[in-house]
């Protein structure tokens, strides 16, 4: 008998399963090794593996929360390397913008114009309509451009929050590198610079509702955390059910270094609260024109976050069964 499960009855499932590596994968091989010492160990030796593997020069910045909700340093990897932050960038951008709104200055309902002359290729959906002209909301492209990167949304943004001020923005917000790259149109700009330290805290005041008003940050993590987002990286080896407790961003790229590939994120504990933050940036990498799963760095950010995952679960799941029964974790260990 053949059996057929719709994807909403999947997603449902996975909703109210434990947590279970997948058996036979690399994150599942990579746990079943590292099952000692403590959570932060457990993370050093899985980040400094795949590192290795992966080859390339790695900037990162990961932190576990403790039981008194403070986030404490387990990888600083050259955490203040200034670097050309891709994709991962639009976090930012999409903090200015959230920014403007907070002041009043901009609404998410407010419309603009989906202009021919803007369109960019490259990540996204708006370069496959193939027709333009409609008028859509702030909050459109703002998740256009967080759960599916795209770039010409970047230009949208940047229609109502010009390049100068996105910057003076930033350095409001404490951020000393963080910026985009202005060009002659004050309405456009390259992505720019940032460093693992400061998308860390970036993500977590987005995570601790400090970065923007508590609403904002709640629409921008809603975005983040679908399940419709990238899947490649950290989020690979999950279930739908906790794919939803991580938000994500990844940015991808070469230069004259070689490839780049970063990804940057948080994953919440089971109690619903932020229990991680990563950043991670990788260059020098070769296979520039795999944009796909089967990068190598890509593949350690798969396998390192399965392993992230499973420490949370680990650190989370019983501080909840302390003060409610829940079911036995059944997951290997995660590194």
């Amino acid at each position: 008998m053949t059996n057929k499960l719709t994807r909403r009855a999947a997603i449902a499932l996975g909703a109210g399963a434990a947590a279970v590596p997948l058996v036979g994968s690399p994150a599942s091989a990579e746990a079943a090794t590292t099952t000692t010492g403590s959570p932060s160990e457990r993370i050093r030796r899985v980040y400094e593996r795949q590192k290795a593997k992966a080859g390339g020069t790695w900037h990162a910045h990961i932190a576990l929360v403790d039981a008194a909700g403070v986030p404490q340093p387990v990888v600083q990897d050259d955490a203040d390397h200034v670097t050309k932050g891709y994709s991962v960038q639009k976090l930012a951008v999409a903090t200015a913008v959230m920014d403007k709104i907070d002041r009043g200055e901009l609404r998410l309902d407010q419309k603009l114009d989906l202009q021919a002359d803007i369109i960019l290729g490259g990540t996204g959906i708006y370069f496959l309509h193939t027709v333009w002209g409609d008028d859509i909301t702030v909050a459109n492209f703002l998740t256009a451009m967080l759960l599916v990167s795209d770039n010409t949304a970047v230009r949208m943004c940047g229609r109502v929050v010009p390049a100068l001020e996105i910057n003076e923005i930033l350095a409001a917000k404490g951020f000393t590198h963080t910026r985009v790259e202005p060009v002659a149109n004050p309405n456009r700009f390259f992505l720019g610079d940032t460093t693992p330290r400061e998308i860390h805290d970036l993500l977590w005041r987005l995570a601790t509702k400090t970065l923007l008003k508590p609403a904002s940050c709640d629409f921008l993590l809603g975005i983040l955390r679908w399940i419709n987002g990238y899947h490649d990286g950290i989020r690979r080896n999950m279930s739908s059910a906790e794919r939803s407790r991580v938000a994500s961003k990844y940015g991808q790229d070469f230069n004259t270094l070689g490839a780049s590939r970063h990804e940057a994120g948080i994953m919440f504990g089971a109690d619903g609260a932020p229990a991680l933050v990563y950043g991670l940036f990788a260059e020098g990498l070769g296979d520039l024109d795999n944009y796909g799963a089967t990068h190598p760095a890509v593949e350690a950010h798969a396998v390192l976050g399965r392993a992230m995952f499973d420490v949370v679960e680990r650190v989370t799941v019983p501080a909840i069964a302390a003060k409610q029964p829940l079911k036995p974790f059944t997951a290997v260990d995660g590194g």
